[in-house]
């Protein structure tokens, strides 16, 4: 059988397969190819993945991009009861709340905006005052994440699970921008910090940066 393969590192959402496979030890593969590096334009990763993004993953016929959709699928085939699983349609359905919530308004309506209208200017333009706007659409958010952690351990009942694991990376990313976070959250995230899969995915994804 080969080896589960995952293409992708440096960012926040390559970091959560990355995560995923280090809490589920998963022995993988990793391709550390960059986004804006031109590795994802290559003839070969087209011809896996038409759409020249990353995170990226082959397990056997299963192909998959979308760092969730990588991370349901590994947590669904590879359990270890590492990460919290549902256990009920109803559980599923509220883990699915929380990570459309924290995918469409932290990930994609907030820190993304933020990385094309800075890190990413030349290709998008930049804009200041897009930059703060969207900065201060995640501080709103981050808000209603903190009330609701101020008196829970985790987003969901019944431990770590992947809500945490995104919102986490979420908080990482806004914190790298300079995203006023709360105090709740930054606690949150301090637990969170201190799982050894964290450490070491951080220390895969983000080698070079940590002086890993």
């Amino acid at each position: 059988m080969d080896k589960i393969k995952i293409w992708g590192a440096g960012t926040a959402r390559s970091l959560r397969p990355i995560w995923v496979a280090e809490e589920l030890g998963i022995d993988y593969e990793l391709d550390p190819i960059g986004p804006r590096t031109g590795e994802t334009k290559t003839a070969a990763y087209t011809a896996l993945n038409r759409k020249q993004k990353i995170p990226f993953l082959v397990d056997g016929d299963v192909h998959l991009s979308e760092s969730v959709a990588i991370c349901r699928y590994l947590l669904n085939a590879y359990p270890n009861g590492s990460l919290r699983a549902p256990a009920c349609l109803k559980s599923q359905a509220k883990e699915d709340e929380w990570i459309c919530y924290i995918y469409g308004e932290i990930d994609e309506t907030s820190l993304y905006v933020m990385r094309r209208h800075r890190d990413l200017a030349e290709v998008y333009g930049p804009s200041e005052s897009v930059v703060a706007s969207a900065g201060k659409y995640a501080e709103r958010h981050f808000q209603v994440l903190a009330e609701y952690l101020e008196d829970r351990e985790y987003l969901m009942d019944g431990g770590f699970g992947l809500p945490d694991l995104l919102l986490t990376s979420c908080l990482d990313w806004a914190l790298f921008y300079g995203v006023d976070v709360p105090d709740a959250l930054q606690g949150y995230r301090g637990r969170i910090a201190e799982r050894p899969a964290y450490q070491r995915a951080m220390k895969i994804n983000y080698g070079d940066m940590l002086g890993g």
